[in-house]
């Protein structure tokens, strides 16, 4: 591995491994096993025999409760349980997993068929379903690792002569399973309560509050030893609304809460303020003017910030985008090169389960490989230092640091976990704006720009588009050289990952927490962002995507007086 953790990170890993309670082996587990034994046994006999084999089985409850307007629309609790199996043929050097070049569906190459697995703890079911996946992945496999030998063999030599594949120590660890405790109708009353204040409202057409709870527990067997069952409980609260102004721009509004326990998300009165904020905000947004294509100075909160580096950064970091050919691979020659000014810092942390009071949604113990959760810090001192790795080795990283990740039905690949932004002299905020309003006079712009909240962001990181990033703000404003502010609508943050990096100038002492979902070739996987906020000396704006429809000629009916409503 070529980034090596502090003496102070290691120990915090092996910290959180000695925590782990020792349980007894489950029906599941053992079924697992014994299955994952007969099938190496039986298909190590064939002329290409499977030089590794894993199962993972994940079992999800999962509780959903929505309401609109302040009236129920949806409760539902469900329970499943999937199967996931990574079966390679070859070796480690070269197997039925390598990308086929110039092939264009390369993004199919990472989904897998996913198997329903009895909910009953019956060990004869839950092998009949191993077999009969492992077979289907099997013949497969050895038809894939043909197509991979003729690649090589007609193709031009890869950029990338690292290994397939990286050999890891198998890990033993088994959690408690996760229960899933919830009152269900308070939470029908809540979100109802919450959802309501937006019916009072007639230019708010669409506004829904949701309550969901998670318990999910991972059941991870592979041929090299590895016997892992995990456990994690996830809470989340999402209120959104939108509107429309006149010209037909639809305006949103989001404000999301994420917790590992009940006790960690708002009581009713902090919900309550953030509804009347959000109320407040898009009434603004309509009466808000619209801002046209810009180039200049501008600020980012701590929010928005962090999902700047998740899609400027974090994706262009993520180690299999080093190795692929269609890939861009911005930062693969830059390692020890500067990306960033002096004293910025950029760490993932899987091990941190929060920052101050709130919960980082990209919290695990394992990753989906078997694999031991490690903080790595990619940027330091402003200078590239590694890439997140998954058991997918690149020239230089030849192990994983427990970033491979993914969602049910997936193949896992390095992704982010917890981007973690840290400068060594931030200033203040009004400091920041200070910077940022001596940037106006010299550059002779008329205004600069504040991003104050985003809705998520994208980036594009492959050969065939431009390898750019689009960050969407919900909240931005104007700032003019007199310091007054101006809300404004309409605009989305874009550029390109090495011109707008080097044009990040200082940033604030006030840190944000984004949480969010953030989906690539391996499905969608949980992430946070902490940041503080950050002054670019120049960005791009362009226009957002507008609709073409009026606002609603019918008015809403809790607009029109008792007793008029036409028959």
């Amino acid at each position: 591995m070529g980034l090596v953790a502090t003496k102070a990170a290691l120990w915090r890993v092996l910290a959180v491994c000695a925590a782990l309670p020792v349980l007894a082996d489950s029906v599941v587990l053992d079924a697992m096993r014994s299955e994952l034994a007969r099938s190496m046994d039986v298909l190590g006999q064939q002329d290409v025999a499977p030089y590794f084999l894993s199962y993972e089985i994940t079992e999800q409850d999962n509780l959903a409760v929505s309401a609109e307007f302040g009236a129920l629309m949806h409760s539902d609790r469900r329970r499943s349980r999937y199967l996931d199996v990574d079966l390679r043929v070859g070796d480690y050097q070269l197997d039925n997993t390598r990308e086929l070049r110039g092939e264009r569906s390369y993004l199919s190459s990472y989904r897998r068929s996913v198997d329903r697995v009895p909910l009953e703890d019956d060990a004869d079911a839950i092998r009949a379903t191993l077999w009969n996946a492992t077979d289907a992945r099997y013949k497969r496999a050895v038809e894939q690792l043909a197509k991979v030998k003729s690649d090589v063999e007609l193709k031009v030599d890869a950029e990338d002569q690292s290994d397939d594949f990286s050999r890891e120590e198998p890990e033993q660890a088994l959690e408690a399973p996760a229960e899933l405790r919830v009152a269900v109708a308070p939470w029908r009353d809540k979100v109802r309560r919450y959802s309501a204040p937006f019916a009072a409202v007639d230019v708010i057409f669409d506004a829904a509050a949701t309550f969901s709870a998670t318990a999910e527990t991972r059941w991870f067997v592979n041929s090299e030893g590895a016997r892992i069952r995990t456990a994690q409980t996830r809470y989340r609260l999402s209120i959104t609304a939108h509107t429309k102004a006149e010209d037909g721009m639809v305006l949103p509004r989001y404000e999301s809460f994420a917790a590992f326990s009940l006790e960690g998300l708002p009581g009713d009165e902090q919900v309550l303020a953030a509804v009347t904020e959000m109320v407040d905000d898009l009434l603004a947004l309509r009466r808000a003017p619209v801002v046209d294509p810009y180039s200049g100075p501008a600020i980012l909160s701590g929010r928005a910030s962090g999902v700047f580096f998740h899609e400027i950064l974090g994706h262009r970091v993520e180690g299999h985008r080093q190795k692929s050919t269609e890939d861009g691979q911005t930062f693969k020659k830059k390692i020890n090169e500067r990306i960033l000014p002096d004293g910025f810092t950029v760490t993932f942390d899987p091990t941190r389960r929060s920052f101050g009071a709130a919960d980082l949604a990209g919290a695990y113990r394992f990753d989906n490989e078997g694999v031991p959760a490690r903080p790595i810090t990619i940027v330091e001192d402003g200078i590239l230092r590694g890439f997140l790795m998954s058991r997918t080795p690149i020239e230089g990283f030849p192990a994983s640091n427990g970033h491979g990740r993914k969602q049910i039905g997936y193949r896992p690949v390095a992704r982010q976990s917890n981007l973690i932004v840290e400068a060594a002299e931030p200033v203040s905020q009004q400091g920041l704006k200070e910077r940022l309003l001596t940037m106006l006079e010299e550059q002779g712009k008329p205004f600069g720009l504040l991003f104050d909240d985003v809705a998520g962001g994208f980036a594009l990181t492959g050969r065939i588009a431009p390898n750019a990033f689009n960050v969407q703000p919900i909240m931005v404003y104007r700032i003019y050289p007199d310091g007054r502010q101006e809300l404004v609508r309409g605009v989305d943050l874009i550029g390109t990952p090495l011109t707008t990096l080097s044009r990040v100038t200082a940033a604030d002492d006030e840190v944000g927490v984004f949480n969010g979902i953030c989906g690539a070739e391996s499905g969608g996987v949980a992430v946070a962002a902490v940041s503080p906020g950050v002054l670019i000396s120049q960005i791009e704006v362009q226009k957002t995507q507008k609709s073409q429809q009026r606002t609603p000629l019918l008015p809403p009916p809790a607009a029109v007086p008792s007793g008029n409503e036409r028959q």
